[in-house]
């Protein structure tokens, strides 16, 4: 399953990668995310590894993340491993006018072969998994917008 979400933020790219990059952070700006915990010492960094718990489907699920790649302030790639699908999260940000418009590619591609057989199920809620990326980005363009309009870094 392969999918892609946009949105153009009001605020410039470095203003919306601080927000992207800020994980543990996530629980206080988006509104599925209740819980980020950092698996690795140090700043957000290539290896950095945590758990991201969020509303989904439902239900509270629980996913442990990589950072794979990072390039400030132009894109963000994270990588799971779950139920036999690896998953790829790209987020990739451009300059457009004042503001930054920001791309969230996701993957999921299984490797198992239970995961290949269940494939057509996760097909039926790709409907789903695209309106929480959406949402999850109208989140992290409100808080970056905000943290632009207002000057300052996200307090507390």
């Amino acid at each position: 399953m392969r999918m892609s979400v946009e949105t153009l933020i009001d605020a410039p790219p470095h203003v919306v990668f601080a927000v992207l990059a800020d994980i543990p952070a996530w629980p206080s700006v988006i509104s599925a995310i209740a819980e980020v915990g950092l698996l690795t010492p140090g700043p957000v960094a290539v290896g950095t590894r945590f758990r991201e718990t969020r509303e989904m489907f439902g239900r509270k699920a629980t996913e442990e993340m990589t950072v794979a790649e990072i390039e400030p302030p132009r894109r963000l790639v994270l990588t799971a491993f779950n139920h036999g699908t690896a998953y790829r999260v790209e987020h990739l940000l451009a300059a457009e006018g004042t503001g930054t418009r920001v791309t969230l590619a996701f993957e999921g591609r299984p490797v198992t072969l239970a995961a290949r057989l269940l494939m057509p199920l996760g097909l039926l809620f790709a409907g789903t998994v695209r309106r929480q990326l959406a949402s999850d980005l109208a989140d992290l363009g409100r808080e970056a917008e905000r943290r632009h309009r207002d000057g300052a870094p996200r307090s507390g």
